[in-house]
C-alpha cells in the first residue's frame, strides 16, 4: 500500500517561515494506538521530510492516489483529521472514494488506524504532515474532488490570529490541489473565525460560495449568535456546575444583523464527533461553509 520515495533533498520547504497552524502536542503513543501504528503501517503514508520536524514535507515529494490505493477514484482529503471520526464513517459509507486524512498529532492518526481496522476499511490513507505544505507540493494540482477543514484551531488572541489555517495562502494552496469543480467545505463552532473564513474565500477569484446569498438575517447563524451573547457567556468550554463560565471576550464585531449570509445547511456527510458534541454542550453555534473551486 504505501510506496517508498526517495530520500527528502536539503532544498527548504516553502512554509519554514511561515507561523504554523497547530501547537505541538505529545507524540508518544501507548497501548493499543502503539500497536496500531507498528501493524498497521501499510495504511500510512510515508511522508519524506524537509526538515527534523516530523511534520514537514520534502517539496520534491509528490503523493501519487493511483499507486497508494491501487486504483482511480475520486480523492477526498481531510486537513486535521483529529481522531478520524469524520473521515472514517465517509469511507464507510462511500466505498468507491478514496479518503486522504492530514494531521500533525501522531496519537490521533493512530485512533484513526483503529477506526480503519475496525471498520475493515480499505479506502483510508493517514500523514503526518503539516497541511499547508502538503497542498503546496505534495498533492498534486487538481487532483482532489473535495477538501475539508472541519473545526480547525481559532486562534482566538488578536495576536495569533496569523496562526489561523484560512487565510489568503491557504486559499491559493488550496485551489491549486482542487480539480475544477471540487468542493471545499468548512466548517468552525466559533462566529469570529466563520466571518474570516467567509472573507477569505470571497476574496478569493478562485471560488464560489455554493450557498451565496442563502441564511441571511434571523435565519442566519451568526444574526443568532450576536442577537443570543452565547460566545460572551460560555467561552470555550461548557459550563459546569459550580465553577464560572470561561469567556473568550472576543468574538468579534457584532453588527445585528447578518445580510450576506452564505451559511450552508449542516453537511450529511460530516458525522457528529465528539469535538463537535463539545461546541453543541457549550451552546455555541455551528457555521458551515462549501465553496466550488473555479
Amino acid at each position: 500500500m504505501s510506496t517508498h520515495p526517495a530520500a527528502p533533498s536539503p532544498t527548504p520547504g516553502p512554509h519554514l517561515s511561515q507561523p504554523v497552524s497547530f501547537v505541538r502536542r505529545g507524540s508518544r503513543l501507548q497501548g493499543r494506538r502503539r500497536q496500531a501504528w507498528a501493524e498497521l503501517d501499510g495504511f500510512v503514508v510515508e511522508v519524506p521530510r524537509n526538515t527534523m520536524a516530523d511534520t514537514s514535507v520534502d517539496p520534491g515529494y509528490r503523493f501519487d492516489a493511483s499507486a497508494e490505493f491501487g486504483r482511480e477514484a475520486p480523492l477526498v482529503v481531510e486537513v486535521g483529521s483529529g481522531l478520524g471520526e469524520a473521515i472514517t464513517h465517509a469511507a464507510e459509507l462511500q466505498p468507491d472514494t478514496n479518503f486522504l486524512a492530514l494531521e500533525v498529532y501522531k496519537p490521533g492518526l493512530a485512533q484513526t488506524l483503529l477506526r480503519i481496522e475496525q471498520k475493515q476499511l480499505t479506502n483510508v490513507r493517514v500523514a503526518q504532515a503539516n497541511a499547508a505544505e502538503a497542498l503546496a507540493t505534495m498533492l498534486p494540482a487538481g487532483s482532489v474532488s473535495e477538501l475539508w477543514v472541519f473545526f480547525p484551531d481559532p486562534w482566538h488572541k488578536t495576536r495569533h490570529r496569523k496562526r489561523r489555517l484560512v487565510k489568503d495562502d491557504f486559499a491559493e494552496v488550496a485551489a491549486r490541489v482542487l480539480a475544477d469543480g471540487g468542493l471545499w467545505r468548512l466548517a468552525t463552532d466559533w462566529s469570529d473565525y466563520a466571518v474570516q473564513m467567509r472573507d477569505v474565500l470571497a476574496g478569493s477569484a478562485h471560488f464560489t460560495n455554493v450557498h451565496d446569498g442563502e441564511r441571511t438575517g434571523a435565519d442566519s447563524p451568526l444574526t443568532q449568535v450576536w442577537e443570543s451573547g452565547v460566545e460572551l457567556v460560555v467561552g470555550g468550554a461548557p459550563v459546569r456546575e459550580g465553577k464560572d463560565p470561561v469567556s473568550t471576550g472576543n468574538t468579534g464585531v457584532n453588527e445585528g444583523i447578518d445580510t450576506r449570509g452564505g451559511w450552508a445547511p449542516r453537511f450529511d456527510g460530516r458525522i457528529l464527533t465528539s469535538f463537535e458534541n463539545k461546541a453543541h454542550e457549550a451552546g455555541r453555534m455551528i457555521f458551515d461553509l462549501t465553496y466550488r473551486k473555479i
